[in-house]
């Protein structure tokens, strides 16, 4: 027993040593040196230990000016992390704790960026790219001689084709599965919300196909009449004709 208390003495010793030496070497960083950790961290491209730094920085909550850099910092660090629905939501959070900020037209336009950053396919749901297009309609109304306001402007431009392409999907699946009146429903809208739509000489032409097989001729002769007017050049004018009934 006395051997053995002999030896456990020294090895106690030397672990309570060893703690102590490991709690020395523990650092710990005010709210400010987080931040700039933050920094350094951001510029190496390691994104997760920047926003571990900035959160650190908001649980301290030194001060509210360096708390709203912080908020900025963390939805920066998600966006290039392409980590876009928490950029979205970080930014989304930024915009109703401050309204007032000087930085608002900036924040709207990084939050149009991590919706349009979400964008699927015509085939696909279109959440994403209706929230940007109202993001960036936003800003370039609210702000319009920001620095972003004109790229905000040509991405609305973009975005509306993208949605109108939508719609010209589905009023064209409904038109190739039969339901009429469907493709009737969603092609008229198509022309109505979006008459700059790039395929709209087509758009025509499908409407057209739709009144055809629904037996509505008048309807039909009426929207390729529409089609002739403004597109007489395009090819769908001649193929229109092929389709109508012999007199």
């Amino acid at each position: 027993m006395k051997r053995f208390i002999k030896w456990l003495a020294p090895a106690l010793i030397l672990l309570l040593t060893a703690c102590s030496l490991f709690e020395k070497k523990q650092t710990y960083f005010s709210p400010e040196e987080h931040f700039l950790r933050g920094e350094k961290m951001m510029e190496k491209g390691k994104y997760k230990e920047a926003i571990d730094n900035w959160q650190k920085v908001l649980d301290a909550y030194l001060s509210p000016q360096l708390n709203m850099l912080a908020e900025m910092k963390i939805a920066e660090a998600h966006y290039l992390a392409k980590e876009y629905p928490e950029a979205t939501a970080a930014y989304e959070d930024y915009l109703k704790r401050h309204p007032d900020a000087r930085q608002i037209p900036e924040v709207m336009y990084r939050l149009g960026m991590s919706y349009y950053q979400q964008r699927l396919t015509p085939d696909r749901d279109q959440t994403a790219t209706h929230s940007a297009l109202v993001t960036f309609q936003s800003l370039a109304r609210m702000f319009p001689q920001d620095p972003n306001a004109a790229s905000a402007a040509k991405k609305v431009e973009e975005l509306r084709q993208e949605l109108a392409e939508h719609e010209f999907y589905v009023g064209r699946f409904y038109l190739r599965t039969k339901k009429y009146s469907s493709a009737i429903g969603r092609l008229e809208e198509l022309l109505e919300n979006y008459p700059d739509f790039q395929k709209k000489d087509e758009t025509y032409f499908l409407l057209g196909q739709a009144y055809l097989k629904s037996d509505q001729l008048p309807k039909t002769i009426e929207t390729y009449n529409r089609l002739n007017t403004e597109f007489p050049s395009s090819p769908f004018v001649i193929k229109a004709r092929k389709t109508l009934p012999d007199k």
